[in-house]
Parts: structure tokens; sequence; C-alpha cells
């Protein structure tokens, strides 16, 4: 991933909820016309896998509090 790209990303996750509400719908709205290549089963295995383990850890820090 690129220098950019992740800078982006952490930016992204100091915003206000409503302000990535916001930052994520301007990134779909200008993304929709992308000529993008369907995922692969792996990819969405992946990206599954991924979001339960965030799930998980923000259970477990709720818990924690």
């Amino acid at each position: 991933m690129a220098t950019a790209v992740r800078n982006l990303l952490r930016n992204f996750e100091l915003l206000p909820k409503i302000e990535k509400q916001q930052f994520a719908w301007e990134i779909i709205r200008r993304s929709v016309n992308f000529d993008l290549p369907p995922l692969s089963d792996d990819e969405l295995i992946l990206s599954a896998e991924e979001l339960f383990l965030e799930l998980d850890r923000r259970e477990a820090q709720d818990g924690k509090s």
C-alpha cells in the first residue's frame, strides 16, 4: 500500500464519526465508475476474516470498560 494511502487511512481513523461517514460516502460516490474486476473468493474470505477480527477486538474492548 502506498504511503499516501496509509496516511489517508490513518487520518480517516482520527475523524469524528459523522466526518468518517461523509468521507466514506464521497469516496464511494467518486469510485462507482471504476471498471474493477470482481473479487475472488479468496479476497472475499480475507475481507470477511478481517472484519470479524475487528468486530471481536471491539467487543473485547467494550467488555473491558
